[in-house]
């Protein structure tokens, strides 16, 4: 797929009452970076990332962040923007995502949003309305549960008052189980029948949403490789460096992948080998997780990778697809 689209003809179609948009996303390690690369090149466009944790400074290696020099010029927003030791959530990320929206629009160029976040993909599909974000006496009080009697105990609350939350949010994820627990405490009503309503929302964008996908023996290989490969460039000594600069374990950008693991390993609560086993199984448990909350979205193109013969006619498929959308008129 060799064809430019030019600035003149994207500022045309901007005039449209719903501006254009190219989602590209899947489970982590499928190859989104490099696909997205290709899509902007094509149609003029300028990635952002909608990665929880490649937004942040000096966390290169655990998050398989792309260098500069493989951005081929094309700009990036949402990437190395943050300190590692601020809190970054997905309505941080919708202000910050919003702001980038609006200057890729002003220069006449598609905005591809590219990661694997659902939830903070969502957020922008759907302009998702999001409640007041200050720390109440209730969210403390939660808080205090949680140190006190763990993950587990804390998830079982969710259990009598939000099925919905206690099957989709994953009792590691304490943040998340905490909003779902205080907005039922200030609502009375369930956070999962909140989001179902937001969801049910008509896009403010002309979009299509690609969801690139593999063979799961293909996927979990690539999986353990990109892990292996970021031992050898380094992981626990940036882990290290980070621990060095001030990062504690509760900080968000500590809670990723590769990151708390490794933390654990230079607490000495566990082996080199013991974490690295974690990772690698969590690693796949979490594509696992995004293949699920993808498969839940409505609208969504799924781009198999076995299905086709080269990544050329892959994009060519995309492609036709974006033209059918009118996302692209040629």
């Amino acid at each position: 797929m060799t064809t430019l689209i030019q600035s003149n003809e994207i500022k045309d179609r901007l005039e449209m009452k719903k501006k254009p948009m190219v989602v590209i996303t899947g489970p982590t390690a499928v190859g989104k970076t490099a696909l997205s690369l290709q899509m902007a090149k094509a149609v003029n466009g300028e990635i952002i990332s909608a990665d929880s944790m490649q937004v942040y400074r000096m966390m290169d290696i655990g998050t398989a962040k792309i260098k500069p020099e493989e951005m081929q010029g094309i700009p990036h927003h949402l990437i190395d923007v943050l300190d590692p030791k601020e809190e970054f959530n997905v309505v941080t990320f919708q202000a910050m995502a919003k702001r980038a929206l609006e200057d890729i629009y002003q220069k006449g160029k598609i905005p591809i949003i590219a990661g694997g976040t659902g939830f903070y993909i969502q957020s922008i599909l759907y302009d998702i309305l999001f409640e007041n974000t200050e720390v109440s006496d209730y969210r403390m009080e939660l808080t205090e549960y949680y140190e006190q009697h763990g993950a587990h105990e804390l998830h079982q609350r969710l259990k009598d008052i939000d099925e919905v939350s206690y099957r989709e949010i994953h009792e590691n994820n304490v943040k998340r189980v905490i909003r779902a627990l205080e907005f039922y405490h200030d609502t009375g009503y369930p956070i999962s029948q909140h989001n179902k309503e937001q969801r049910s929302k008509e896009s403010p964008y002309q979009f299509v949403y690609f969801v690139l996908n593999d063979d799961r023996t293909i996927l979990y290989d690539r999986i353990e490789k990109r892990i292996e490969l970021m031992l050898e460039q380094g992981l626990v000594e940036e882990v290290k460096s980070l621990l060095d600069y001030g990062c504690t374990p509760d900080m968000i950008s500590m809670q990723g992948l590769g990151y708390k693991e490794m933390i654990s390993y230079l607490k000495g609560e566990c082996s080199l080998e013991d974490a690295v086993y974690i990772l690698k199984r969590d690693t796949r448990h979490f594509a696992k997780r995004q293949l699920t909350w993808f498969r839940r979205e409505p609208d969504v193109i799924w781009i198999n990778r076995p299905e086709y013969a080269s990544e050329e006619e892959m994009l060519f498929f995309m492609y036709k697809c974006m033209r059918d959308k009118g996302i692209i008129t040629d």
